[in-house]
């Protein structure tokens, strides 16, 4: 087949464009993403022949080998791993889809100046690293199984690739660099060396280089192995440097900054394994765009069978990253297998129990790094009050709320809140919204001001799901500001209730949209609000479901009219004097309106609002 022309997609010309002219300090992780996905293709080539042995060919001698030749200006990272057909070629190497090159393209422009390089690995853009340092790289590669055949891709990085058949004996994949011209320091042997051992000493496959020894006028040529290749999971947590859990942590998260914390450990007894994971400072810049998946590398004796493993961690906790090794899983262990294994339940418990126990310790130790960790991770927290009902409690103790009586800004916990409540108060009050500040301003908060009772204050999409599945925290049940009747409230005299029993039955009768209307003393300072019965579904609610297109409709909610307030007065001294009055009818609606307002949802019909306040208006200056 001849060579074919292709062009780049839009954005991985932007993409090139970006790392070729921007992305130009610290170029050195190129050879690292080089090094990471050859190290991935040796990976998925022995996971396929667990299954399959004839994938290996025989070739089984795994390594990944540097190639630097000064003559030709040339790098070569060679590996024997999965390769590629032709087709694979061109869908990996040329389009956005396989690359999350959009992503990286906005997490770029909105990062700091010169944070990008740290960004590539991350957004899976690792291989386009190559161009920081080469004006043309060359990808010879032969899948598994096919004809001595292979696929050779060529590109200059400006717009366009070639692709064409090549004879390729062995199965594997070689990325030649041609090298800038102020590049030539790849080519040194020491150098290369020294990044290798700064950024892939774990990898678990030997990188190795040729090198060249001289004696007695006789050239000699042997491999030299450039890794450590020690497991860092596999030594003593006292031999292990900072530093080299950090590197280890970015090699397997492609995140940039170092970990908030590491959790490494060795399970001993019936079931033997171990354990090396870890936490991420903040939330990583590909965390939401990513296909969301949990779990960790799961290895069998160094041996790595599964990159994601559901069955060690729960969905909830996806945002950790890390491996465990076991010794008592077969090697040819199934997905089916895993589901079943009941070694797989102890080791969960067992990770999640020391993920929980490290966060919390981190939240009463190093609270702020902690609390920039929750800015961002908190809500993905939460979920785990959905999820995982026998740790329900300890995750509710991770949880960090603004509330009705901090400081904007501060932040409190369920803890602190139980023990600040005042005497009387058997319930946690808590009010759910779009932004913190205008529930700071919600007239649901009146009563609980007035008798001294905080009201946790909650704006993640996560909370009108989690909080009522927690129920409850130390006994205390968990109560919405904004739904049934003012737990704060006193009763109302009876004298009170007859005098304004007319006027509520006739804003009854006026608000059909309504399921009740009555009076209330969860209000001080304003005349009416919106709630929903005790189970009913909040507005907040309706407007989430609404944005994830499940929208059914309004729900009826009840008006609750504040009798103290003077224009609640007014409306029932109007009424007694004439109940025919069609005023009454309009501040029934202008008192619903405000309401909608105020609990944060958008009225009916502007235009008539509006008009009505306009004719207010119109007759207060007239008098």
């Amino acid at each position: 087949m001849p060579a074919e022309t292709l062009e780049f997609k839009a954005e991985l010309k932007q993409l090139l464009r970006l790392i070729t002219h921007s992305l130009y300090s610290d170029r050195e992780i190129f050879l690292r993403e080089l090094i990471s996905n050859a190290s991935d293709a040796v990976n998925k080539v022995r996971f396929d022949a667990l299954a399959n042995a004839d994938k290996l060919e025989g070739n089984t001698d795994w390594k990944i080998k540097i190639a630097p030749d000064k003559e030709a200006k040339t790098l070569t990272i060679s590996d024997n791993g999965i390769g590629m057909t032709r087709q694979e070629v061109i869908d990996h190497l040329g389009t956005v889809a396989q690359s999350g090159t959009r992503a990286f393209l906005e997490a770029a422009k909105a990062s700091a100046q010169g944070a990008g390089p740290g960004l590539i690995g991350q957004f899976g853009v690792g291989f386009y690293s190559a161009f920081m340092v080469a004006d043309t790289v060359t990808v010879v590669t032969r899948g598994p199984g096919t004809p001595a055949d292979g696929t050779k891709w060529v590109s200059d990085g400006q717009g366009a690739f070639t692709v064409e058949a090549v004879e390729k004996p062995g199965r594997g994949t070689d990325v030649i660099l041609h090298l800038k011209e102020d590049a030539a320091e790849f080519l040194d042997p020491w150098k290369l060396r020294s990044l290798v051992r700064k950024f892939s000493d774990f990898i678990e496959h030997p990188v190795v280089m040729d090198e060249v020894t001289e004696k007695d006028g006789e050239k000699t040529t042997t491999e030299e192995t450039l890794n450590s290749r020690k497991a860092v999971w596999l030594r003593n947590k006292a031999e292990v440097k900072p530093d080299e859990y950090a590197e280890f942590y970015k090699q397997i998260s492609h995140d940039s900054d170092p970990p908030l914390t590491t959790i490494h450990y060795a399970a001993e007894g019936n079931t033997e394994f171990k354990v090396l994971c870890f936490v991420p400072a903040k939330k990583p810049f590909s965390f939401d765009w990513e296909e969301p998946k949990a779990g960790l590398r799961l290895y069998v004796q160094r041996v790595l069978i599964m990159e994601r493993c559901e069955e060690v961690l729960p969905f909830y906790l996806r945002f950790v990253k890390g491996v465990v090794d076991s010794a008592d899983l077969p090697l040819n262990v199934s997905r089916e297998i895993l589901q079943q294994n009941p070694i797989l339940t102890t080791i969960q418990k067992s990770v999640v129990k020391n993920v929980l126990d490290a966060l919390a310790g981190m939240k009463n130790v190093e609270f702020e790094k902690y609390r920039e960790f929750y800015a961002g991770l908190g809500p993905v927290l939460k979920e785990g009050l959905t999820r995982d009902f026998m740790n329900r409690e300890k995750i509710a103790d991770l949880l960090l709320f603004e509330s009705a009586n901090t400081p904007a800004g501060q932040l409190t916990t369920l803890a602190e809140y139980v023990e600040k409540m005042p005497e009387g108060q058997t319930d946690i009050f808590y009010l759910i919204g779009e932004d913190v500040e205008p529930l700071r301003r919600s007239p649901y908060l009146e009563a609980f001001r007035a008798k001294g009772q905080d009201v946790l204050l909650l704006s993640d999409p996560i909370d009108e799901f989690a909080l009522p599945q927690l129920g409850e925290y130390k006994g205390k049940k968990l109560h919405a500001a904004d739904r049934g009747a003012a737990p704060t409230a006193d009763d109302i005299p009876a004298d009170v209730k007859e005098q304004f029993a007319p006027l509520v039955a006739a804003f009854k009768a006026t608000l059909p949209e309504t399921a009740d209307v009555r009076l209330t003393k969860r209000l001080t300072e304003s005349a009416a609000v919106l709630v929903a019965e005790e189970h009913g579904t909040s507005a907040h609610m309706e407007r989430l479901m609404e944005r994830m297109g499940r929208g059914e409709g309004k729900g009826k909610r009840v008006l609750e009219l504040n009798p103290d307030h003077p224009a609640v007065q007014a409306a029932r001294e109007l009424h007694s004097k004439s109940a025919d009055d069609p005023r009454v009818a309009v501040y029934a609606r202008l008192f619903h309106e405000q309401a909608v307002i105020a609990e944060g949802s958008k009225v009916a019909d502007p235009t008539a609002l509006a008009a009505r306040v306009n004719e207010l208006i119109a007759r207060d200056a007239a008098r």
